[in-house]
């Protein structure tokens, strides 16, 4: 009996080594992230990556609206058209979304991913997105 406590205690002890383990490495590199982004600082701004994030923000910019305002649009000309009222009422959903995401939340991206990008991404130092 005394075997299967110990095998108990063997197993809690690697556990909670394990988690330790996990822990201190998740923290580590919490710590070690921000100070390599700073030393990257400015080599970021000039790789593909960062380029490829800004085209595609900026394709996200200015084709949100383009596509929310033409769904917006479409809905708001057929509701007239169409008699079921569960149809009009999705309709009207469309519609609604297609104005929040097309041109409320769509030209937004540009400050939210400079912001991201010059803050977070590259320490501090500003990208000329």
């Amino acid at each position: 009996m005394e075997q299967n406590g110990d095998m108990a205690g063997h197993a809690l002890r690697r556990r909670r080594l394990a988690t330790v383990a996990t822990t201190a490495v998740i923290v580590l590199i919490g710590f070690v992230e921000p100070a390599l982004a700073a030393q990257v600082g400015e080599d970021f701004c000039s790789t593909d990556m960062a380029k490829t994030i800004k085209n595609v923000f900026d394709i996200i910019q200015f084709g949100g609206p383009l596509v929310g305002g033409t769904i917006a649009l479409g809905a708001t000309v057929a509701i007239p058209m169409v008699r079921r009222a569960d149809i009009k009422k999705e309709l009207k959903t469309a519609r609604i979304q297609g104005l929040i995401w097309g041109v409320v939340v769509a030209p937004l991206g540009a400050p939210i991913i400079t912001f991201i990008m010059n803050t977070i991404v590259v320490g501090g130092n500003a990208c000329t997105l």
